[in-house]
């Protein structure tokens, strides 16, 4: 009779075990889904210049995706352009369009590269899918281009004989290769020089921020350089000193190329001045006109922009190639070198400056002066506030705060306002840190997973011991 007795309660214990085991299999998180699949094809772009450029893929998706993002990569840019697609494709095939805006505002330099990729994310989060990258150039197409190539140097232009190429391009090369030999450096990197013959489309080509005084530009970011050469000026010696000018930016920005800055204004176009006319006499002489006049800029004013009025633009970069014709007179074309390549470490000017010559801006600046025969000039813009009497009740001596009372917190925020609350500090305050999910970083789904192997391995001590105890009764009885 016992012994029937203790096969029916081990029955009964099995029967438990078995019950628990469902209970906890309903505790354990389900298999994931199969995961979404999206298959990109075909991706294609086209520009109107001046007016947009589209960008259009294939997908095929095994279910809607939650979104999708085109990510847009531009030259000299520390990251994608993210744009997400207004409309969310549905499950299957489908054509995906997005157009970028280049006119007025969005207005993008001819022979801009530009590198465009797709994302595609899951439902209920995941990766998303990506597809290939493609690289897309952004032309002028509304010119009838002539094009020569000479070494790392391309030639575009619209006008002029196959000579007129062949002399551009051989000016070219040797300002890159002048430039280079200077600053110790190797070219190796292709150059493009658009060159248009009327105003209009130099304009168009430049976009509706340019100054109106510019005949030229170096957009370094995308080695491209841009000038107005009209036809009846094709010959004038002009020409050279233009290309050999904007080519100067290009290889400065390659030696001196960093994520903090670049040459203060006035070093920048005065060396690009100094490599293609040197300190000529007519600068010379624009620079004594305004110690004359009292109209001379002091070089801390020219670190930015130029002026945009014509006289005082010619001035400042009369007064940029004198300041550096004085460093190589009396520094020597060394110390000058060192002055450019110090700006690679991104510093301030007084730390390049005293690296180069020994000097900071303000005594560099003094000794110019002193050199041209000027007076250091009024400095204009903002001055020190004028002193005046102070409005009733400013001068009184702040009131000393009545001690707090015991329990309350001090606070010296004015009548009416609420004090800031001061954050707990007890242990059984401190919140409970996420643990860490499966991309690294704080999830929800590390807790949930605990939380249920905790709870298993309860019910599972319970069970046993459940077990245990029914055996113990069986056998007493």
């Amino acid at each position: 009779m016992g012994r029937a007795v203790t096969v029916l309660a081990r029955s009964r214990g099995l029967r438990i075990l078995v019950a628990v085991a469902a209970s906890l299999a309903l505790l354990v998180p389900a298999a994931p889904a199969r995961a979404a699949t999206f298959a990109f094809s075909n991706p294609q772009t086209s520009a109107k210049y001046n007016q947009g450029v589209d960008f259009s893929i294939d997908l095929a998706s095994s279910e809607a995706p939650s979104r999708v993002e085109l990510h847009l990569m531009f030259p000299g840019s520390t990251g994608p352009l993210v744009v997400q697609l207004a409309d969310t494709p549905t499950r299957g095939s489908s054509t995906l369009h997005y157009t970028l805006d280049t006119s007025g505002g969005g207005h993008l330099m001819p022979n801009t590269p530009i590198t465009s990729s797709w994302a595609a994310y899951p439902q209920g989060g995941g990766a998303p899918v990506n597809s290939s990258a493609k690289t897309f150039l952004y032309l002028d197409d509304t010119q009838n281009w002539q094009t020569l190539n000479d070494g790392i140097v391309t030639v575009h232009w619209t006008h002029g004989a196959q000579s007129f190429g062949q002399k551009a391009a051989q000016v070219a090369v040797k300002a890159i290769s002048t430039d280079a030999q200077l600053l110790g450096i190797d070219e190796n990197k292709p150059v493009d020089f658009f060159i248009y013959a009327d105003d209009a489309s130099f304009r168009a080509a430049l976009g509706p921020g340019a100054r109106e005084n510019v005949g030229g530009t170096a957009i370094t970011s995308i080695r491209t350089l841009f000038a107005e050469f009209t036809p009846d000026i094709l010959n004038d010696p002009w020409v050279g000193v233009t290309i050999t000018h904007e080519l100067t930016h290009q290889v400065i920005d390659d030696a001196t190329s960093n994520p903090y800055r670049s040459l203060p204004r006035w070093l920048n176009e005065g060396v690009a001045v100094y490599q293609s006319e040197s300190n000529t006499s007519q600068y010379r002489s624009l620079v004594g006109g305004a110690i004359s006049s009292g109209d001379l800029l002091p070089l801390t004013a020219l670190g930015w922009q130029f002026p945009t009025d014509p006289n005082k633009t010619a001035l400042a970069y009369a007064e940029a190639v004198s300041a550096v014709d004085y460093i190589a007179r009396t520094f020597g074309k060394p110390a000058l070198v060192k002055l450019i390549l110090a700006y690679k470490n991104g510093p301030t000017d007084d730390e390049a400056l005293t690296t180069a010559v020994g000097q900071d801006m303000a005594t560099f600046q003094n000794g110019w002066y002193q050199a041209i025969g000027a007076k250091a000039p009024s400095q204009f813009g903002p001055q020190p506030a004028p002193s005046g009497p102070l409005p009733s009740g400013w001068s009184a001596t702040a009131p000393t705060p009545a001690p707090a009372a015991s329990g309350e917190t001090s606070s010296s925020a004015p009548a009416g306002a609420s004090p800031i609350a001061t954050p707990a500090t007890s242990a059984s305050a401190a919140p409970t840190p996420l643990t860490p999910g499966p991309d690294g970083g704080n999830s929800g789904s590390g807790g949930d997973l605990t939380l249920v192997l905790g709870a298993i391995v309860v019910v599972a001590a319970a069970v046993l011991a459940g077990m245990v105890l029914a055996g113990r009764r069986a056998a007493s009885q």
